[in-house]
């Protein structure tokens, strides 16, 4: 059983739901990556998606792509965010990290020695943002071959059909991305979610983990109540460009928030 898939079974047993933060690898300088993960871990955090930075970040909105740039001016690399989760595994074997990024930087590295890698790292799944799985084959054979679970977006435009093929590609939860348009988008509506959920759990059997729009305790609550994940990260990556050259403020602040989060969605 998977790091992932422990995860969510510890908590439905517990009748808990996933918190699952996102944070950009490398941002605003890679020596706050590590220190911020165990934070995060501490602060109530489930799984860890952490952000490969890349130079054109497309469906992210302004604030994850300036952290990205953030990032990128420190040259973090792919390797570099290896490393990071390396270093993350020498205190911490049981959360969950996940990989969330773009395909060219494992494209450039070459797909079965990123896969390979990552494995041995302590990376558990990839969240790659622009890798439909009609054309993920050859990808998603390294993924399973190095046992990584393959996550992948669903929109509200996704349709079952659709969601059908996704999921039977997909391994570890799905993604559900509760709005149209970029990350940083705010206008969440919970119920146009609950129903979408609803059709989804027609098809899989999958953890749904959904994220944009959920930016406070009350917003989790409502998500958690409906999903079995909940993915946040624009709120969180915002207070690091607050606090860019207080790295000790930019964490108390991610840490009140997520701490927030977890007490409000266990309520």
């Amino acid at each position: 059983m998977s790091r992932i898939q422990q995860c969510f079974e510890n908590l439905r047993s517990e009748g808990r739901k996933a918190l699952i933060p996102y944070v950009t690898a490398g941002d605003p300088d890679p020596s706050m990556t590590l220190p911020l993960m165990h934070a995060l871990v501490e602060a109530g955090a489930n799984i860890i998606e952490l952000g490969i930075p890349f130079s054109d970040p497309m469906a992210d909105g302004p604030v994850i792509q300036q952290a990205m740039e953030r990032a990128l001016l420190h040259g973090v690399s792919l390797r570099q965010v290896l490393e990071m989760v390396r270093s993350f595994r020498e205190q911490n074997q049981t959360t969950p990290v996940v990989l969330m990024g773009y395909l060219n930087p494992m494209e450039r590295m070459g797909y079965e020695t990123f896969a390979r890698e990552a494995a041995e790292a302590g990376v558990d799944g990839v969240l790659t943002v622009d890798l439909p799985p009609e054309e993920a084959d050859d990808v998603i054979g390294f993924f399973k071959q190095y046992e990584l679970d393959c996550i992948f977006l669903m929109s509200p435009t996704t349709t079952l059909n659709r969601a059908r093929r996704i999921c039977e590609q997909a391994s570890g939860y799905v993604y559900y991305v509760s709005l149209k348009g970029v990350t940083g988008s705010s206008a969440l509506n919970v119920t146009d979610v609950a129903t979408k959920l609803e059709g989804l759990r027609t098809v899989t059997d999958l953890p749904i983990g959904v994220g944009f729009g959920i930016r406070d305790g009350e917003s989790a609550a409502a998500v958690g109540k409906v999903a079995d994940g909940v993915v946040v990260g624009s709120v969180l990556v915002n207070k690091i460009a607050t606090y860019a050259n207080q790295p000790q403020q930019a964490r108390d602040a991610i840490v009140a928030t997520i701490r927030d989060m977890r007490q409000a969605m266990d309520r």
